[in-house]
């Protein structure tokens, strides 16, 4: 296991740092041992939409692939390309507004028989999350490090406080949340992320569809009011 900590990851919030632009619009960048990128797009059911030699190339194809349409797609386009880690070479995928490492059903399928590991930010808002699968099974994720679930929501415990996160409550306020959950990340694949890496990385390009939406069936309505009284009232949608 490395030593990295949040200080080996200040790099992300320089204004020139292309990761800058992940943050500001949103990315997910999924870790995943033993897996190249074109098994990677197969597991996934991605489309092959060709190769970017470097991440500004990868960021235009991005830009292009939106003003192919009028409204937010009901897809998105994913990076990746293989990088030496613990044990074996690992996939590195990285996507600007999609989700590819945060649906369970794909993180599952992805880790079965390995580790997969992602970390992500809708941009602005932001709402940023940490997931760690092993063996096909989600073993610790956290928006919050001091509101962790999954199967061993504690066993990270130690590493996330030698990183600089504090799983029992806020961290230093001189302490990069961001840039430690980065350092996270590499204490559990050997993947040391640089600005260099990303910037100069052959990418293979994958289109990936948006999970599609359920349609709802009914809604229920459940009120108490100051007397202690509850309304509990389902509606089906042809009640409304």
């Amino acid at each position: 296991m490395t030593s990295a900590t949040a200080a080996d990851y200040g790099w992300i919030r320089s204004s020139s740092s292309l990761f800058a632009y992940g943050l500001e619009v949103g990315y997910t960048l999924t870790l995943v041992r033993g897996v190249s990128p074109s098994e990677l797009f197969r597991i996934v059911g991605a489309e092959p939409r060709g190769v970017c030699q470097g991440l500004s190339e990868f960021i235009e194809a991005q830009q292009e692939f939106l003003d192919e349409y009028e409204e937010w797609p009901e897809a998105f386009l994913a990076g990746a390309f293989t990088v030496p880690g613990e044990g074996a070479d690992w996939t590195l995928a990285l996507e600007f507004g999609g989700d590819l490492g945060t649906r369970p059903r794909l993180m599952e399928a992805l880790s079965a028989g390995t580790r997969a590991v992602s970390h992500s930010s809708n941009g602005g808002k932001p709402m940023d999350f940490f997931h760690w699968y092993e063996e096909g099974q989600l073993r610790t994720t956290f928006e919050w490090p001091a509101n962790r679930t999954g199967s061993t929501p504690d066993e990270l415990n130690g590493v996330m406080m030698e990183v600089g996160l504090n799983p029992s409550g806020d961290e230093h306020p001189a302490v990069d949340r961001k840039a430690a959950v980065l350092a996270l990340a590499e204490r559990l694949t050997g993947v040391r992320v640089t600005e260099g890496l990303l910037a100069e990385a052959e990418y293979q390009v994958g289109e990936v569809l948006e999970e599609p939406t359920e349609e709802w069936q009914s809604i229920t309505i459940d009120v108490t009011d100051a007397h202690g009284e509850r309304t509990h009232v389902q509606l089906r949608r042809d009640q409304l």
